[in-house]
């Protein structure tokens, strides 16, 4: 009972103490924001202190707002980039050796099977020249099967003339993207030659194998990669043409998740190589890596340079709170004769410059979040006013300004301000607590 009583006594004895540490902690907060408020509000008789504290919001404001727009503006850029490039290409690939695999169906309906797939389909690409009339332009050839291909990419809505169900078994039909068709001067109905570069061996030597397809089709990713030089067969026409029997070239997967696909691929490869074989999974960032990466770097770069326009208004900070020290001088030295400690002097000016740091950053990051969120307006709003067109659309494949906006990105930025604005207020803070009340009050 003894070792009870004195648990007792001692947790109320800390209970007591941390009550009263929290009491002092709790005034002392009251007064150095109380003081550091009043400063902030109050008239000075010397205007350029406030001067210079309005221009150092305003820097701040400008910094942020001016970093959450080109982030969203990027980061829209970004999207609308891998949307256009994710309509034609897949985010993952099962490829055989040779590029080639034989047990197809069996493969696909393993890698089906994976939680995170949601469809499957078959291809076979290879390579071509096509000829129309006088025009002739090389180009990769994609056998599919329409059906399943429209689950697995966004072609279905980028088709400019035609559907990808027209490609039909024994038809030959061919669907080409808009560039491609005006390069050689085709147009739908027209026969266009598909020239195969493996040959056939005759008499008179080695001729290449030729087949006349129907122009069904025009499709229009916005990226000329494709456009220019993508031409879509049906798979069995394709596996005739370039004699793959029963093989295709791989299957292309579509995943609940494009963000996930490196791991994805890892764990499918793993499992796929367990039953045998040898199949190479390769997902939709190694397909386009030096293109995602250099969109990535220039992303970082530009938060580089526009955090420095925020750092410089930041650091405005700390010639106000100069100012504003040697300014309040006196008061300094009275508060000090009154018992104020120098860690509560220098919290106030903390507190002071902090204030301007953490008005600039809200109204920088509203303003930046309003225009973020409406830049398909503004846009177009500002080219109409001064009959200009920012992104043309005979150069830009893309000709309106997107704009992603990631509130992550936000609370990055609105952290990282105010961060910068608290550390300016250091070093004038840490003068103003080493203040001498009799060396302050002596000429006064």
């Amino acid at each position: 009972m003894q070792y009870v009583s004195d648990a007792v006594h001692k947790a109320v004895r800390i209970s007591l103490m941390l009550s009263t540490i929290k009491s002092f902690f709790t005034k002392l907060a009251a007064f150095e924001l109380f003081v550091g408020m009043r400063y902030t509000r109050a008239k000075r008789k010397n205007h350029f202190i406030s001067f210079i504290s309005l221009t150092s919001m305003i820097g701040i404001a400008l910094g942020v707002a001016a970093l959450i727009v080109v982030l969203s503006v990027m980061n829209g850029f970004q999207k609308e980039l891998r949307t256009r490039i994710l309509g034609v290409a897949s985010h993952l690939e099962v490829t055989g050796s040779n590029n080639m695999l034989a047990d197809w169906p069996a493969v696909a309906a393993m890698a089906g099977k994976h939680p995170h797939a949601l469809a499957t389909a078959p291809y076979i690409t290879a390579q071509g020249m096509l000829s129309y009339g006088q025009g002739v332009q090389g180009a990769i050839i994609r056998g599919v099967l329409p059906a399943q291909e429209d689950k697995v990419a966004d072609l279905g809505r980028h088709m400019k003339a035609g559907k990808l169900i027209d490609l039909r078994a024994g038809e030959f039909g061919i669907i080409l993207g808009a560039d491609l068709a005006f390069a050689l001067g085709a147009q739908l109905g027209d026969k266009v030659v598909l020239m195969a570069p493996q040959g056939q061996f005759t008499p008179t030597g080695v001729v290449p194998r030729l087949k006349q397809f129907t122009l069904v089709g025009l499709f229009q990713i916005g990226m000329y990669e494709y456009d220019a030089g993508l031409a879509l067969i049906h798979i069995a026409d394709a596996a005739k043409l370039y004699r793959m029997e029963n093989k295709v070239s791989g299957v292309r997967l579509k995943l609940d998740d494009l963000f996930d696909a490196p791991s994805i691929a890892v764990s499918l490869r793993e499992q796929l190589n367990q039953y045998g074989g040898n199949y190479y999974v390769s997902d939709w960032t190694q397909q386009h890596a030096n293109f995602f990466r250099a969109v990535q770097m220039e992303k970082r770069v530009m938060f580089i340079i526009l955090t420095l326009i925020v750092a410089v208004a930041a650091f405005n900070i700390v010639s106000t709170l100069v100012m504003a020290v040697t300014d309040k001088r006196a008061d300094i030295a009275i508060m000090r004769t009154l018992g104020a400690s120098p860690m509560s002097i220098m919290l106030i000016f903390i507190i002071q410059g902090a204030l301007i740091g953490l008005i600039g950053t809200f109204l920088g990051a509203m303003f930046g979040i309003v225009v973020a969120l409406n830049i398909d307006t503004i846009i177009p709003f500002i080219e109409h006013l001064l009959q200009v067109q920012f992104l043309a659309k005979d150069v830009y494949y893309i000709s309106d300004l997107p704009s992603d906006l990631i509130w992550s990105d936000v609370m990055t930025i609105v952290i990282m301000s105010f961060v910068l604005s608290l550390l300016a207020t250091l070093y004038p803070s840490w003068k103003a607590s080493k203040i001498n009340p009799a060396e302050a009050l002596r000429y006064e």
